[in-house]
């Protein structure tokens, strides 16, 4: 090798040095965030073997994928202290940002913090928060779809000359779309002419054996009630369980909140009146996508709410179509 080209290959290599050095060091201090440097985004769900947040989860896996970032998905077990740590551990991978479904809205505010300052941005899908900084809330028309489903409800009893109680079996009323859901739904029958609420129990592990000892255990000290909201999924096959093993599947009647993979033959065979079908996919989709808004340098709604599909026995063929995608994250034929 001679001089010239060992004095070419010094010149270029000072040229690059010159060129780098000042961004490494604005890295170091701090100028430039560590996550411009990444390309993954990470979901952090409430719980993922719930068939809701795994639909979610969905959502933000194809956005992510479609805009060419990586995906993790960190699950919180409905545990707070668990959700801190899946947020420390997507700060410790320089995560590009964080589509989070909080365990619940007050635990929300330190995840939120935690991510700011490490200048991740975030936004939420669901359940919401009590505070704190994030890119775009997105959540699901809750107060509505349940007004909704209680409104079908009322219908259906006052179609049999009923004037019985209700219960209900809730989430947990510390997350903003527990307390949606609840008054929604109590202003329904309410404003039908049945206001009286006869007992309410908070789901804890939200399992579907929890909700069939409530249901028993109110069937019991309440032998006239004649309805039941259930404001998730997989927890009314316990109250179904319930109410089937005392015998009171004419007397009874049940609605819930967010669908499972058989609704269309429950509907269909009056094991439920209506189902107020949440869009986990679109949810997901939706804060995915406006968390990716921001990356790219724009400004994303701060609330984005995805309406509720409720369904009954009378609709749910002609929303079936669209809720294979939307609710339980299939393919479109």
């Amino acid at each position: 090798m001679n001089i010239v080209t060992v004095s070419t290959i010094v010149l270029r290599i000072a040229s690059l040095m010159r060129r780098a050095l000042p961004r490494a060091l604005a890295i170091f201090i701090g100028l430039v965030p560590l996550h411009a440097l990444s390309a993954e985004i990470a979901y952090i769900t409430a719980k993922a073997d719930l068939p809701f947040w795994s639909t979610v989860g969905k959502g933000v896996k194809a956005v992510a994928e479609e805009n060419g970032y990586a995906f993790s998905e960190l699950d919180s077990k409905l545990n707070a202290e668990m959700q801190l740590n899946n947020v420390r551990q997507a700060i410790d991978r320089h995560v590009a940002g964080i589509v989070i479904s909080p365990t619940n809205s007050k635990s929300a505010e330190e995840a939120l913090t935690l991510a700011r300052r490490a200048g991740i941005p975030v936004a939420i899908a669901d359940i919401g928060a009590s505070g704190g900084d994030y890119v775009s809330f997105v959540k699901s028309d809750n107060y509505r779809g349940a007004y909704d489903v209680g409104a079908e409800l009322a219908k259906a009893m006052k179609a049999r000359n009923w004037s019985g109680a209700y219960g209900m079996v809730t989430i947990e009323l510390s997350r903003k779309n527990g307390q949606d859901r609840t008054n929604g739904f109590r202003d329904a029958m309410k404003d039908a002419g049945f206001p009286r609420e006869i007992v309410l129990r908070q789901m804890k592990d939200y399992s579907a054996e929890e909700t069939y000892r409530y249901v028993k255990e109110m069937l019991a000290a309440h032998p006239m009630a004649r309805g039941f909201f259930i404001e998730t999924d997989q927890p009314v096959d316990g109250a179904m369980r319930a109410i089937r093993e005392a015998g009171k599947q004419k007397q009874v009647l049940l609605v819930s909140f967010d669908a499972m993979p058989d609704v269309v033959r429950l509907l269909k065979s009056d094991a439920l009146v209506a189902v107020g079908m949440q869009q986990p996919y679109l949810m997901g989709s939706s804060a995915a996508g406006a968390l990716v808004s921001h990356l790219h340098g724009h400004s994303p709604a701060r609330e984005i709410l995805v309406p509720i599909l409720v369904a009954t026995s009378r609709n749910v063929d002609q929303l079936m179509p669209v809720a294979s995608k939307t609710v339980f994250g299939k393919p479109l034929k």
